[in-house]
């Protein structure tokens, strides 16, 4: 298996990344589908939410991978400055979009559950704020890095944004025990669920189908981008020459 050094290298990324690309999103396209269609017609209403406990199976996921995206757009800018690998930065720049689209997917489908619920499309509630923030945080990252990019810059602005972006996490997650707020406690935990395991089990298809859609099209913006900066340094040399 190579090492992340070897990875870290364009070609050999590129060689694992075409191949995987289309497995990742057609996989993951069948399994979301098929845990949206479980969902849909094979578990039973809630007893207090009724029917429209079902946008858990794609609200919960949206939630997860926007924090989950932010996260790992992190990770990718501290390898960025710490070892000074180019993919790392693309990595980030690769996770922003996909990750700001899941988050204000987990602000709409949250906001249509709040509505039979709550009463109202929208409160200004401790998670759903914070959540809101995190979106806007996705939206300031791909506008400094969009910035950086056309200035010619050494991204390291957009990796350090990327990295102080990760406060916010710790607040959306313990959010609705340190307010009183309308969102309901955890509701799953890594040790235990307070969902029904005849309503819960569609969600484990929607996460992990909804997962592999996200890394599909991370690699598939990577590529994207390399092929850009490869058609870029092509036109400086012609140029130049």
């Amino acid at each position: 298996m190579p090492s992340l050094h070897a990875l870290a290298n364009p070609r050999r990324f590129l060689a694992i990344a075409r191949p995987l690309t289309p497995i990742l999103v057609g996989a993951g396209a069948a399994l979301f589908a098929f845990g949206c269609w479980a969902g849909l017609t094979q578990t039973p209403a809630d007893y207090l939410q009724g029917e429209s406990v079902r946008i858990l199976y794609v609200h919960v996921p949206a939630a997860w991978l926007g924090m989950g995206g932010w996260s790992s757009l992190a990770i990718a800018s501290i390898v960025y400055l710490v070892w000074r690998h180019p993919l790392a930065a693309v990595a980030a720049r690769a996770i922003a979009l996909p990750g700001a689209l899941f988050t204000a997917l987990c602000l709409v489908t949250g906001s249509i559950w709040g509505r039979p619920t709550w009463g109202t499309w929208w409160q200004w509630d401790g998670r759903l704020t914070s959540m809101l923030l995190l979106f806007f945080v996705y939206l300031a990252y791909l506008a400094l890095a969009r910035a950086d990019a056309d200035r010619d810059g050494d991204g390291r602005i957009p990796a350090l944004f990327g990295i102080a972006g990760t406060a916010l996490l710790p607040v959306i997650r313990y959010s609705v025990l340190w307010w009183r707020t309308l969102h309901q406690g955890p509701s799953i935990t890594l040790t235990k669920s307070t969902i029904d395991p005849t309503i819960l089990w569609p969600l484990f298809f929607t996460a992990g189908g909804a997962s592999l859609l996200f890394g599909g099209v991370v690699l598939m913006r990577m590529r994207t981008d390399l092929a850009r900066i490869k058609a870029e340094a092509r036109m400086r040399r012609r140029a130049a020459a």
